[in-house]
C-alpha cells in the first residue's frame, strides 16, 4: 500500500526531466548574459585604452568603478557622495510609483465597469498621454516647488498612464463565458469582479507595472534636471558641468542597478501571485 501510494503521489519522470531542462535552460541563458556583459566591459576597457579616447568623451570602465567606488566610499550623508543622492531618488521614485500606480489602476477598474466614465473620460486620456512629460516637468516644478512633492508629481504623471491602459485592456480581455458563468450563479457584482475579472486581468496589470518601473526611474531623474536640490539628477548635472564622465557614469551604474531591483521586486510579486497561470501564459500577457 505504502509503495503504491508513494508511486500515485510521485511526480512523472517526465514532468521532472521538463523541470530539469527548464532549469538548466535558464541557467545558461542567465551564464550566457554574464558572459555577454563581461565581454562589452572588457571591449570597452581595453578599446578606450588601445584607441586612446579622450577621458572627457568614454573613460576606460576602471575609472568608472573607481567613481563608483569613491562615492560610495563616502560619508552617508556627504552631498559629493552616492549615498544621500540616492535615498532622496529612491524616495521619488517609490511615491511617485506607489501614487501613480494605484490611481491608474483604480481609474482602470472605474472605466471597466462603468461605460458611461469610458465613453467621458476617453477622449481627455488620450489628449493628456500625447502631452510629452519633459515639457509638463517645468510647469509642474513651478507650481509645486523644488522639492520632493514636484519629483513625485512628475513620476505619478508617467507612471499612471502605462498601469491605467493596460488594467483596463486586461478588464476588457476577460473571457465572457467565465462572467455569463457566474451571472447564472446568482453572483454579485462584485463577487464577479473579485473572482473573475481582477484575477483574468493580473497579468495585463502586471505588465503596466513592468513598464511603469522603468518610466518611474526617468521621471524621478526629468524632475530633478529641472530643478532640485538633491538627488542623482542633480550629481549628473554637476559631474557634466566638471567634464566627470566618469563619475557620471558611476551615477548611471547605480540608476540601472535601482531600475534592475524594482523590476525583479515586480517580478517577484508577479510570480507569487499568478502561481495558478502557467507560466507561458503569464510571460506572453507581459511581453504583449
Amino acid at each position: 500500500m505504502t509503495a503504491r501510494t508513494s508511486d500515485t503521489l510521485a511526480p512523472p519522470a517526465a514532468s521532472q526531466a521538463d523541470i530539469a531542462g527548464r532549469r538548466k535552460s535558464l541557467l545558461s541563458r542567465r551564464a550566457g548574459s554574464v558572459l555577454l556583459l563581461l565581454a562589452l566591459l572588457a571591449l570597452w576597457e581595453f578599446g578606450t585604452r588601445v584607441f586612446n579616447v579622450p577621458k572627457f568623451l568614454l573613460p576606460p570602465f576602471s575609472d568608472v568603478v573607481t567613481a563608483l567606488y569613491r562615492g560610495l566610499a563616502a560619508s552617508p550623508m556627504a552631498k559629493d557622495g552616492l549615498w544621500l543622492h540616492t535615498y532622496v531618488t529612491l524616495t521619488e521614485i517609490l511615491l511617485g510609483f506607489a501614487i501613480g500606480s494605484a490611481i491608474g489602476l483604480v481609474m482602470g477598474v472605474l472605466i471597466s465597469e462603468f461605460e458611461v466614465l469610458d465613453d467621458l473620460l476617453r477622449p481627455y486620456i488620450a489628449a493628456f498621454q500625447s502631452l510629452p512629460k519633459v515639457a509638463i516637468a517645468p510647469i509642474v516644478v513651478t507650481w509645486l516647488g523644488f522639492g520632493l512633492t514636484s519629483k513625485v508629481a512628475i513620476v505619478c504623471l508617467i507612471t499612471f498612464f502605462p498601469v491605467l491602459v493596460t488594467s483596463i485592456a486586461g478588464f476588457k480581455a476577460v473571457d465572457i463565458d467565465r462572467i455569463d458563468l457566474m451571472r447564472s450563479l446568482s453572483a454579485t457584482r462584485w463577487q464577479i469582479f473579485i473572482k473573475v475579472k481582477f484575477p483574468g486581468a493580473l497579468p495585463y496589470i502586471f505588465a503596466g507595472l513592468d513598464m511603469a518601473a522603468a518610466f518611474s526611474v526617468v521621471g524621478a531623474i526629468v524632475g530633478e534636471f529641472v530643478g532640485a536640490q538633491a538627488g542623482l539628477g542633480v550629481q549628473i548635472l554637476q559631474m557634466e558641468a566638471q567634464l566627470d564622465t566618469a563619475g557620471s557614469f558611476a551615477v548611471f551604474i547605480v540608476l540601472s542597478l535601482l531600475g534592475i531591483a524594482l523590476t525583479a521586486l515586480l517580478r517577484a510579486i508577479r510570480q507569487r501571485m499568478l502561481s495558478w497561470m502557467p507560466a507561458t501564459d503569464s510571460q506572453g500577457a507581459v511581453s504583449t
